[in-house]
């Protein structure tokens, strides 16, 4: 008799069951996994639109010339395709990277293990697992971010981009993507930025070292850390030897210690011009994610000019600033400091200082405006405004003077008098009619610039008289363009006339005289010249600002902590540098003569002969000498100079000898006036007097009507 069929164990068909369930949702998962890969490599963009894809907005500023002068952003080298991606440089990088990448699908199971195994061992992930396509698909499509979610996107990614391309075509797209560090992505990049040259002809020392970048491209990159990127550069070789990549006797051969980085480009001094043009981008374009192709004004001859001539030309221990515009006002060259490197504060565009008499511009300007003339006579006298009593560099006052010699030997009674006259709201006016952007005070003393002012609006002001009164606006972009198509170009607006044509005439005529025969001689570089000179109290500050040829430049000089500089005037290392930059900027344009031929004052002194009269155009010293100290108090209103230590005193009117004193008695004062100049100079010519109590010439006067009054020259 057959015995009964017994039913399995409760246990065995639980177990079965369970099998079956598994089986049944791992058949399911394979199947939304396929489909992921597949919906995923339907969705994956074409070999050639990878190729074309940036990561991150890349910015190249050119200059003038087109030549590239700095690369901000992630930075592209040439794309080099697989065939001439030399062999070295893909074995470095699989081995190191992924050394079955020829055999897995997208995601490497034994990578994945052996990672999985590190973290359980040390607690944390210090080993990643990823293969070279879910690099390129992490570095392409995703973020960094370590998720669970991310790390199954990439997954999936990494499935479909094997699906999609070629093994070749993933080595190429990652080879020339992956980021090196440096702001380098791709191998002709890191291998310009590091070694000088394109990739296309590495060395096997140099293939391991940009391979060994990818782990951690701060912590290895040469220029950051040589010692770290050699050590790593071993253990790739090493890798590659394990691997069967090279041999050991080419790895023994491979010099790393040997390798010679390229040095990094020399910005120095053109960084203050782009630190200053590109935040203007963000006014004048939209554009935020796509390449920029920027070209600017930047002459880079006249840049090394410009460093050169304040290098050479300031003082030990002063900091030096240069502008220099064009016509139109493009920014030929700018100079912000002595070096960008220790100090990347741009002195040209963001100091604020006092002027000097640089500042008797826009007192001249007005008083021009008014109706006064070059040659319209004014008494240097001594003079009280408000309280305030300037005096003139030379302690002296030499009565009638024509406005032509006032400015050129900056006399501060005839400044403080014409303005005075046309109001000093109307000189305040006339500063920022011409681009002067700070605050300007309404005290007396503004007229001998005690005013904050930046070198950039000093030297606009000063183009825009040269551009015979119409505003000049200075810039630094004139095109900008992104994927070939031009989104940007500057158009000069010409139409802004700031003062009438004969006005801006008149002040050309004063500023070549300034330089021609007075404070500003140093400047003189053997063509016309317009410019004047700016001293600040106990030599704080020099300035020297003027035009030639269709260039006008402006320079400053001075310590950053404003304390006293010996010997600094206006007329002396900003004048020299002035001219050291201006004689070969302008070697190659044409001479060009100004409207109004340069007359000289009555006063012809010797090139030497301005010494006799202590510190050139110091203007807010108020003749206080190279110790004075400052000539207004806050409210403009003067301060008293101490009594010198140890001075002989004069004999009273009875006879009474001089108190006695270990200094020499000083000379008596020399008056400036005509018969010390003949005295000084030789001149026996007799001296043409005007007729006994002829009132000085005043501008509502007819200019010819006294013409033989005035002092011969």
């Amino acid at each position: 008799m057959a015995r009964a069929r017994t039913s399995p164990p409760r246990w065995r068909r639980r177990l079965i069951i369970l099998i079956q369930l598994l089986v049944g949702l791992a058949v399911l998962a394979f199947a939304a996994l396929v489909i992921a890969v597949y919906v995923a490599k339907s969705q994956l963009p074409t070999f050639d639109s990878l190729k074309s894809s940036p990561n991150g907005q890349m910015i190249r500023v050119h200059a003038a010339d087109g030549t590239v002068i700095v690369s901000l952003g992630p930075s592209y080298g040439e794309w080099l395709p697989y065939n001439q991606i030399p062999q070295v440089m893909r074995d470095a990088t699989i081995s190191v990277e992924d050394r079955r990448f020829r055999s897995h699908f997208g995601v490497d199971p034994i990578g994945v293990a052996r990672s999985i195994k590190v973290r359980w061992d040390r607690g944390r992930f210090t080993q990643g697992g990823s293969t070279i396509t879910q690099q390129l698909a992490r570095n392409v499509f995703l973020n960094n971010q370590k998720k669970f979610a991310r790390k199954f996107q990439e997954a999936i990614l990494a499935f479909a981009i094997e699906r999609q391309f070629t093994k070749d075509q993933i080595l190429e797209l990652y080879l020339n993507k992956v980021y090196y560090g440096g702001g380098a992505y791709g191998i002709d990049a890191a291998s310009r930025k590091f070694f000088g040259h394109g990739a296309d002809h590495l060395s096997l020392a140099e293939a391991a070292v940009i391979a060994g970048l990818v782990k951690a491209p701060s912590n290895y990159s040469p220029t950051a850390d040589a010692e770290a990127a050699v050590g790593r550069a071993g253990v790739v070789i090493k890798t590659m030897e394990e691997t069967g990549a090279i041999t050991s006797a080419q790895a023994a051969d491979a010099d790393i210690q040997g390798l010679k980085l390229a040095p990094e480009p020399k910005q120095n001094s053109v960084r203050y011009f782009t630190d200053w043009a590109l935040p203007q981008l963000d006014t004048l374009i939209d554009e935020t994610t796509q390449p920029l192709e920027v070209w600017t004004t930047l002459d880079l001859s006249m840049q090394r000019q410009a460093d050169e001539a304040v290098r050479a030309n300031a003082p030990p221990g002063a900091q030096g600033a240069l502008v220099a515009l064009d016509r139109g006002g493009e920014v030929r060259a700018m100079v912000g400091g002595k070096d960008y490197v220790s100090s990347i504060y741009n002195r040209a565009t963001q100091a604020v200082r006092q002027p000097g008499s640089a500042f008797k511009l826009f007192v001249y300007l007005a008083a021009l405006e008014a109706g006064h003339k070059p040659e319209d006579s004014i008494v240097d006298e001594p003079v009280t405004i408000a309280g305030w009593s300037p005096r003139n560099d030379s302690r002296h006052n030499s009565g009638a003077v024509s406005l032509r010699t006032a400015f050129a030997y900056s006399l501060n009674t005839v400044a403080a008098k014409l303005g005075q006259e046309v109001g000093f709201a109307t000189v305040a006016d006339m500063a920022r009619r011409f681009g002067i952007t700070t605050p300007v005070n309404t005290h007396p003393s503004m007229v001998l610039g005690t005013s904050d002012v930046r070198l950039l609006d000093m030297t606009r002001a000063f183009a825009s008289v040269a551009a015979k009164g119409v505003a000049v606006t200075p810039y630094g972009i004139t095109r900008v363009s992104s994927n070939g198509q031009t989104i940007y170009t500057h158009e000069v607006d010409r139409s802004h006339v700031l003062v009438a044509p004969y006005v801006a005439a008149e002040m050309t005529d004063l500023l070549q005289t300034a330089v021609n025969t007075g404070t500003g001689r140093a400047a003189q570089i053997g063509r016309p010249v317009a410019g004047k000179t700016g001293t600040t109290s106990s030599s704080k500050d020099g300035w020297f600002l003027g035009f030639s040829s269709g260039i006008t430049t402006g320079v400053w000089m001075g310590r950053d902590d404003a304390r006293p500089i010996a010997g600094l005037h206006g007329g002396t290392a900003p004048a020299r540098a002035w001219a050291a930059f201006m004689k070969p900027a302008t070697a190659s344009r044409p001479i060009e003569q100004f409207e109004t031929q340069v007359t000289l004052p009555e006063w012809q002194l010797e090139p030497d002969e301005e010494s006799y009269f202590g510190q050139p155009d110091n203007s807010q010293d108020g003749g206080q000498g190279q110790d004075g100290g400052q000539m207004v108090d806050g409210d403009g209103n003067p301060i008293e100079r101490p009594a010198p230590a140890r001075q002989a005193a004069p004999a009273d009117d009875s006879g009474s000898p001089a108190i006695e004193s270990d200094q020499p008695a000083p000379a008596p004062p020399q008056q400036l006036n005509q018969d010390w100049i003949d005295r000084v100079t030789g001149r026996d010519a007799p001296r043409r007097e005007a007729p006994a109590g002829r009132q000085p010439l005043q501008r509502d006067v007819p200019r010819d009507r006294y013409q033989d009054d005035r002092p011969t020259q």
